[in-house]
């Protein structure tokens, strides 16, 4: 391992929404469709970028109000319903309904599952989620052509990630010291998250964003999961 800081690491836990699923790629097109069929002209990639940020904010209204924990595909379908109110596009609760099995459709980012065999083998491959235990294991399992070691889903503790409690559940179930996982994210938040509870984390930088602005640095950055395997195997 080029890395001597990272020698510890045997086991890479892996942010899945955005990270290894592409998400845009998956949703923007259907979106898109639906908003045509409602009477609207603005475009799925427009509405895609508002909906995945409003679908943040409901999460972290979940997890501060602490009124019970909705589930990630709960906050994606409120979130897809607010940006439709937002733009005066009209709706039934049925539609949406029947669009939303598009997250059954979700499709892997390519790097992500060239990186994720060459990792195979040499690193414990762990799936860090705030998907649901039963979602995940079906949209891994149909769409990702590389098997996890283990799927642990936020649905555990109560609450999406940054919160502390997911990244302790690892290390209990996993049997490992922080310092001994990596969290592999392209989310600055869940990088932050990870790092406050001693893990070692890698950036995947899909979207040209910067890191916070925090003493949680990430410890390796990389464009892509190609680029994170070669750093990971020199």
């Amino acid at each position: 391992m080029a890395d001597g800081f990272l020698a510890r690491v045997n086991c890479l836990t892996f942010d899945i929404f955005g990270t290894v699923m592409d998400l845009s790629g998956s949703l923007a097109g259907p979106a898109g469709e639906f908003l045509a069929a409602h009477g609207s002209e603005m475009t799925g990639e427009t509405f895609y970028a508002e909906w995945r940020e409003r679908q943040r904010i409901e999460q972290y209204q979940d997890n501060l109000l602490m009124l019970g924990h909705s589930g990630y595909l709960e906050t994606c379908r409120r979130a897809f319903v607010y940006c439709l109110k937002k733009h005066n596009v009209s709706y039934t609760a049925e539609a949406v309904k029947e669009f939303m099995k598009v997250y059954k459709d979700l499709q892997p980012y390519g790097d992500a599952i060239e990186g994720l065999r060459s990792l195979t083998g040499r690193y414990k491959l762990v799936a860090l989620s705030n998907g649901e235990q039963w979602y995940l294991e079906e949209l891994l399992g149909n769409n990702v052509p590389v098997r996890f070691d283990a799927i642990i889903s936020v649905d555990r503790v109560g609450a999406f990630k940054p919160s502390p409690g997911i990244y302790r559940k690892a290390v209990q179930q996993l049997r490992c010291e922080p310092g001994e996982i990596m969290m592999v994210a392209a989310h600055a938040f869940d990088i932050l998250g990870a790092q406050a509870c001693g893990f070692k984390a890698a950036y995947v930088n899909r979207y040209n964003l910067p890191t916070e602005d925090s003493e949680y640095q990430p410890d390796i950055i990389v464009d892509d999961f190609i680029e994170l395997a070669a750093r990971l195997s020199a």
